[in-house]
């Protein structure tokens, strides 16, 4: 019998998804106030306060929860994969249960840049966009920027753009868990 100890594999990645995960990393544990800068489609939903909150960190993911006013129902979850970059979005009634709409979102087609990611919508967000009746999501591209002062989240797709800018020079007191998650 061989006694020789087997150990896991690498996670691999690249050094332009290296540096994005990292500089959001450097930010965990602190919460940021945020403003729509774009949306052609104006929605009541996203008039509230909205803070983004890097509440979970390790080597592999980051749990990132995006409150609207007094709405704990997103958490954004970027994982390294080993072959890019996957963004999910978590949705939760105040109840913790899942939404219908969840675990949506796509995964890194090239390196991208050190500020900047892009995540294509994945076939498993299409095939529960179109038996959700959301075909206008079919075609989401979801992207992240980081630099010093601003984080950025944008979407966008034909006909769509909805882009929150939040605010890296100013700290706020991080908000309770996201629905479903615990402190």
């Amino acid at each position: 019998m061989n006694s020789r100890q087997i150990s896991a594999a690498p996670l691999v990645s690249i050094p332009t998804q290296d540096a994005f995960f990292a500089s959001i990393r450097a930010h965990c544990g602190k919460a940021y106030e945020g403003k729509v800068v774009i949306d052609n489609q104006p929605s009541p939903a996203f008039d509230a306060r909205l803070v983004m909150h890097v509440r979970r960190c390790n080597d592999a993911q980051l749990q990132i929860p995006f409150h609207v006013g007094n709405n704990a129902s997103r958490t954004w979850i970027l994982t390294k994969t080993g072959s890019g970059m996957n963004l999910k979005h978590d949705h939760r009634h105040a109840d913790g249960s899942h939404d219908a709409v969840t675990m949506y979102g796509g995964h890194t087609l090239d390196a991208g840049y050190d500020q900047i990611q892009s995540f294509p919508v994945d076939e498993y967000s299409k095939q529960m966009f179109a038996q959700e009746g959301l075909a206008q999501s079919l075609t989401n591209i979801w992207q992240m920027y980081i630099y010093e002062d601003v984080f950025t989240y944008r979407l966008v797709r034909e006909g769509r753009e909805f882009r929150v800018d939040f605010d890296l020079t100013q700290p706020i007191t991080p908000p309770a868990a996201p629905w479903g998650y615990e402190d």
